[in-house]
């Protein structure tokens, strides 16, 4: 079966940090750029960053210089290191393959960030 699965997530105070996993099953990302995705309730799925199969990184400006994303060598796992956490980034953060993102497309579950101030 292919599916995605984030793990990682949890309750930080600001300022502090978070890895997030994004686990392939059924296929590797070898071919497939993975995007990584937030939510709040009752707000819009936000692009957070993405990593192409290449290695190539983007990032948003709310992410860039405080998020990394990377894969591991066997492009199994992709990562979401989170540093210098704030409380806006509280939200449920989704990784998705290939152009699809919280909701749509191949997209795992979910994991939820807390940061409080």
């Amino acid at each position: 079966e292919v599916q995605l699965v984030e793990s990682g997530g949890g309750s930080v105070q600001a300022g502090g940090s978070l890895r997030l996993s994004c686990t392939a099953s059924g296929f590797t990302f070898d071919d497939s750029d993975v995007g990584w995705y937030r939510q709040v309730p009752g707000s819009r799925c936000e692009l957070v960053g993405a990593i192409g199969s290449d290695g190539h990184t983007s990032y948003t400006p709310s992410a860039k210089g405080r998020f990394t994303i990377s894969h591991d060598n066997a492009k199994i796992t992709a990562h979401l290191q989170m540093n210098s956490l704030k409380p806006d980034d509280t939200a449920k953060y989704y990784c998705a393959v290939d152009g699809g993102d919280c909701t749509s497309g191949l997209h795992g579950k979910g994991t939820q960030v807390t940061v409080s101030s």
